[in-house]
């Protein structure tokens, strides 16, 4: 390992505060549940708790009130009226036969109460765990093409709570996966931190240098700069594959098998191309076509030995 890329990445991630995620998952959430009858509040309830283990069902059933029309001035952080109502414009309303549509509503209005929806009722979880990941890898690939375009940096990225200097894009793109760890954990109900965490952190911080390593291999190979979609391809689908595999683990309780992590790694790296393709044509029109161009030798990244053996 490169020792002055280490000093980075552990400067990077002394800005890092895993407090600041522990809270919103300690954070204790109040839902009132609005229905015209016994049958439909059952029905809410059933939803909210279902698939809970015998303790996690007790601590998650006081967060939800069976509220009356009169209560919905009370303090809840959020209020979900059963199709069987007549609720407000703009309401969250519950329908039976659309649940995963509510549950995106939901989080798509709510995005402060992600983690501790996600934490406190399963239904919630795997959307929220899947935005996580979706959202980081699209930031590490607007990262990444725009530390290769000068011009474009610091204008157009903006990621609030990166406010600390990176002397490398591997320190960024490290932190970010480190932070999205922090949250996979909290939206599924694990402890967050550092040692909490540490075979997690270890090896997000180990797989950095081989992404980066592969990364550069194939900015060398494609000519006249398409490599810079591969690299972002590279951030892209490390992150991604990185992301499934944390959810994998704290859902299953195990690992992917090697053949598995390979054939999510194949699929994330063609969709990191794509979304690369269309961050840098918003980005920089004028050089889209020719990145696009030079990338369609269609090089793909030899699986590097123990890159993707991840847990």
């Amino acid at each position: 390992m490169n020792f002055e890329g280490l000093i980075n990445i552990k400067k990077a991630l002394s800005t890092l505060n895993p407090n600041q995620v522990r809270e919103l998952s300690e954070r204790r959430i109040r839902v009132a549940l609005q229905a015209a009858n016994q049958e439909a509040y059952d029905r809410m309830e059933r939803f909210f708790l279902r698939d809970l283990s015998p303790n996690r069902r007790r601590n998650s059933a006081v967060l939800l009130t069976r509220a009356p029309l009169s209560a919905s001035a009370a303090p809840f952080d959020l209020t979900v009226y059963d199709e069987t109502m007549a609720a407000p414009p703009g309401a969250l309303v519950f329908h039976p036969d659309r649940e995963h549509e509510f549950v995106v509503k939901a989080l798509a209005g709510h995005p402060d109460l992600g983690v501790p929806l996600a934490k406190s009722f399963v239904p919630f979880r795997r959307p929220f765990v899947r935005h996580v990941i979706a959202k980081t890898a699209r930031e590490n690939t607007l990262f990444s093409i725009s530390t290769a375009l000068p011009d474009v940096f610091p204008n157009v990225i903006e990621i609030p709570w990166a406010v600390a200097e990176f002397a490398s894009d591997t320190a960024f793109l490290t932190m970010n996966q480190v932070r999205m760890a922090f949250l996979i954990a909290a939206a599924s109900d694990r402890s967050i931190g550092y040692m909490e965490q540490k075979s997690e952190i270890a090896t997000v911080v180990g797989s950095a240098f081989g992404w980066r390593a592969l990364a550069r291999q194939l900015v060398g190979k494609i000519p006249f700069g398409g490599g810079l979609i591969a690299k972002a391809a590279v951030a892209y689908a490390g992150t991604k594959v990185l992301g499934l595999s944390l959810d994998h683990l704290y859902s299953i309780g195990f690992t992917y098998t090697r053949e598995e992590r390979d054939r999510l790694y194949a699929d994330a790296f063609r969709q990191g191309k794509k979304v690369a393709i269309k961050m840098l044509r918003y980005l920089r029109p004028d050089l889209a076509e020719k990145y696009a161009d030079a990338e369609s030798s269609k090089i793909q990244p030899r699986r590097e030995p123990g890159l993707l053996h991840m847990y």
